[in-house]
């Protein structure tokens, strides 16, 4: 399998997980959600049916954790909507997906002071990582780059570095 047809499947891949999650969040309505819970049985669903092996089921399940953690935490620190977090047009975004991460980042909010010490560490996202929807900036020069559906972050196209956090916005960038 070539570079570009793995991308492809583990973007695919990511994407499945979080309607999974969803899923699985809908299905239990119990006052506390349990979103590790779903991402765990997100991950042994995609290794049961062959769509990924148990790494890479493993490496999404984290870049979603971290994802949603990134997510709910900005939804609980600001009044702001998702779109805000994402730093990008709604219009271009797959309809579908983005219903099932609002979803999904809605219920994280809950279980967001089990992941503090986590999330910590979770904020720096690295070239060859899947990431989810948004806009990502080289931690050494700036440069942005924007994601309208899951892929994998590349190197920086300025000045090939390979570290990035990920862009909100602010009342300043509207």
């Amino acid at each position: 399998m070539n570079t570009q047809d793995r991308e492809d499947k583990l973007s695919r891949a990511y994407h499945k997980m979080v309607s999974r999650v969803r899923s699985m969040l809908g299905e239990e309505e119990k006052a506390k959600p349990e979103v590790p819970k779903g991402i765990e049985a997100a991950k042994q669903k995609a290794v049961e049916l062959g769509e990924l092996s148990q790494e890479e089921a493993d490496q999404l399940g984290d870049y979603l954790r971290r994802d949603l953690e990134d997510a709910a935490r900005y939804l609980t620190d600001t009044s702001k909507a998702l779109s805000d977090w994402l730093m990008l047009d709604l219009e271009l975004i797959e309809e579908q997906l983005l219903d099932a991460f609002s979803q999904v980042a809605d219920k994280t909010r809950f279980e967001l002071a089990l992941w503090a010490e986590q999330a910590r560490h979770a904020q720096d996202y690295h070239t060859g990582e899947i990431v989810g929807i948004g806009t990502f900036a080289c931690l050494s020069c700036g440069e942005r780059l924007h994601f309208h559906k899951a892929g994998r972050l590349p190197p920086c196209p300025k000045c090939h570095h390979t570290l990035f956090k990920r862009l909100k916005r602010t009342k300043e960038s509207q």
